[in-house]
């Protein structure tokens, strides 16, 4: 368990399933937590009621006090969360760990005295439940200690993978949104086992444990995707005809232009903030 105190600006969903995924892995304890948000008192008062943490009146003593700082509020918030509380992080003292999209860890050091340490990352909400996709990215003052301890903080709560900072919008685009795309996935499998003449409730059972099979056999035998799939294909066979229709409709051309699009979007989302000028 670490020892480390952490103050969360933003109470959004991204910071609510982080601090789940910490509680419910006993990384840390509540009180080490306080949390606070621009205006949204509902949201931290929910956040309170579920995991008891602190959600304390002088935020500027919050974000003093803490050992490790989390950024989390929305990229259009950013500029003002910074220029507001970015004078308060000390370099012998703070560790500033980002989850905005498209927010890079060179802009961020701009609002900070030299020497603070920023470590940039690109979680997905299943943290929540301990099974995130996490990519991280330690910016120029961020040391082999740090960026070991952000990857302890997110390892508790799904994999890690430590890449360069220009890949990050990719993995965006993959991890971070890729949690949306298997929920479309599971929402047309449904409609479609409904429609087919099973009842909501079944199509629904069946879907779930049919993704959480297809995952499991990935994660436990490591084999190629391509080579399971090409076992439960028979020509001629019910998956062979399914198959068929999904390489009609150019299946994996969609799912390429949905990761390539949300990356896309990663990228301009940080030209767009960068562009600003530091308040």
């Amino acid at each position: 368990m670490l020892k480390q105190t952490m103050c969360f600006i933003g109470a959004g969903s991204m910071a609510e399933a982080i601090i789940a995924g910490l509680l419910e892995k006993q990384l840390t304890v509540k009180e080490n937590i306080s949390v606070f948000n621009k205006r949204d008192q509902s949201r931290l008062q929910k956040l309170r009621q579920r995991f008891g943490v602190r959600c304390p009146e002088n935020k500027g003593e919050a974000v003093t006090s803490a050992d490790i700082v989390f950024l989390a509020v929305k990229p259009k918030d950013v500029h003002d969360a910074m220029a507001q509380w970015g004078p308060y992080l000390k370099a012998r003292k703070h560790l500033l760990v980002s989850v905005v999209a498209g927010m890079t860890t060179s802009h961020l050091e701009t609002y900070v005295e030299e020497g603070v340490p920023v470590v940039r990352t690109m979680p997905n909400t299943s943290c929540t439940v301990g099974q995130s996709a996490t990519g991280v990215a330690p910016g120029r003052w961020a040391g082999e200690g740090h960026r070991r301890l952000v990857e302890q903080l997110f390892r508790s709560v799904g994999t890690v993978v430590t890449l360069e900072e220009e890949l990050l919008d990719t993995v965006t685009g993959l991890a971070g949104s890729g949690p949306a795309y298997v929920y479309y996935l599971v929402e047309a499998m449904e409609k479609a086992g409904i429609e087919a003449g099973l009842r909501p409730d079944i199509a629904r059972q069946l879907t779930v444990q049919t993704l959480h099979g297809a995952a499991e056999m990935l994660v436990k035998t490591a084999e190629e995707p391509a080579l399971l799939r090409e076992k439960i294909t028979s020509p001629g066979g019910t998956t062979s005809a399914g198959l068929e229709v999904l390489k009609s409709r150019d299946f994996t051309g969609v799912v390429r232009d949905a990761v390539f699009s949300a990356r896309n979007r990663a990228k301009q989302l940080s030209e767009e903030l960068t562009a600003s000028p530091v308040k």
